[in-house]
């Protein structure tokens, strides 16, 4: 080797030591810093967005709530008592309750049964079509209406001097009120209330059915498994607690609803909300003056229960969804 590669070779090893990290120099080495290195923005600024939503489920949840429960363990000088939950075994209270109890319980039925097979039939349209365009908007809409228009639109249609029921008995001699007004009767509130029941399972029901992964269809063919296979085995299991959690929530919706049966039935008090209305108004329950308390108290036990059951039906649905 002559002398002059010799030195080459020289300077080349003098370079190979160990590498030395420099300070970034500009603005372009600084971005390249791990993104644990910059110090984070604080969400204090960010949670000020909850704050409206906030006061209000205070206002209107929570401070309703707690004196529903405060007043039911009260009497009328302060005192704490537990008199008032003696109502609760009342024969009047308890035919309430019932009363309540069916409605809600066929109502979420029936909501449930005709909005899975609605949304059953949305799954052969486009999800970006005209037609479940305009269903989720109706759903939307319909499923929070209720309450006096809701009450009103029945009465025009089909109530006593109805369009439905004057076209009916003139043209083709249908008596609907032939056994008696049953719209003005716990009877006459079913309609009524699934007119916002199925919107609302619907509503509810409707990403489930559309978590269903088409591979599994595709693999129960494969298999040799016929629809009916599929449905039964495969996809009815998953979506079975969803079903559940959406019945119980068109429970509890019914079960709570007042301003509809209040502008239907105006005489008597044949539902649980229904009776907190009268005891809060009458001027004949002279010692008995928290006894919308004790009431409020047994429905909100009712909602805890339901609302509880549904969370936990939900949080396993969420396990295959994910």
């Amino acid at each position: 080797m002559s002398a002059s590669a010799t030195r080459r070779s020289e300077a080349g090893s003098a370079h190979t030591g160990p590498a030395v990290s420099l300070p970034p120099t500009n603005a372009s080495d600084a971005s390249t810093e791990p993104a644990a290195a910059r110090p984070r923005r604080r969400p204090r600024l960010a949670l000020l967005g909850l704050t409206p939503f906030a006061l209000y489920a205070l206002l209107f949840l929570a401070v309703p709530t707690f004196l529903a429960l405060a007043t039911g363990f009260f009497d009328g000088d302060g005192a704490f008592t537990l008199d008032n939950l003696t109502a609760l075994a009342e024969p009047a209270v308890l035919g309430a309750f019932a009363s309540s109890f069916w409605v809600s319980a066929v109502t979420a039925v029936a909501g449930a049964v005709i909005g899975a097979l609605v949304c059953y039939a949305l799954l052969a349209v486009r999800p970006d079509g005209l037609i479940r365009t305009f269903v989720d908007a109706a759903s939307s809409v319909l499923a929070q209406f209720g309450g006096v228009m809701l009450a009103f639109a029945f009465i025009a249609t089909i109530g006593i001097q109805g369009l439905v029921t004057v076209f009916l008995k003139d043209r083709l001699g249908v008596d609907l009120f032939a056994d008696g007004v049953w719209l003005y009767q716990v009877p006459g509130l079913l309609l009524p209330y699934l007119y916002f029941q199925v919107p609302l399972m619907v509503i509810t029901f409707m990403p489930a059915m559309e978590g269903l992964k088409r591979t599994w269809s595709e693999a129960n063919a494969t298999l040799g498994g016929t629809r009916f296979t599929y449905w039964t085995r495969i996809a009815m299991p998953i979506l079975a607690p969803s079903f559940l959690g959406s019945l119980l929530l068109l429970f509890a919706n019914a079960f709570s609803s007042y301003a509809t049966a209040a502008a239907l039935i105006s005489q008597g008090a044949q539902i649980v909300p229904l009776q907190i209305r009268g005891a809060l108004i009458s001027e004949t329950v002279l010692g008995r003056e928290n006894l919308a308390g004790s009431l409020a108290i047994g429905m909100i036990v009712v909602m805890v229960v339901m609302m509880t059951a549904y969370s936990a039906l939900q949080a396993r649905t969420e396990r295959w969804q994910r």
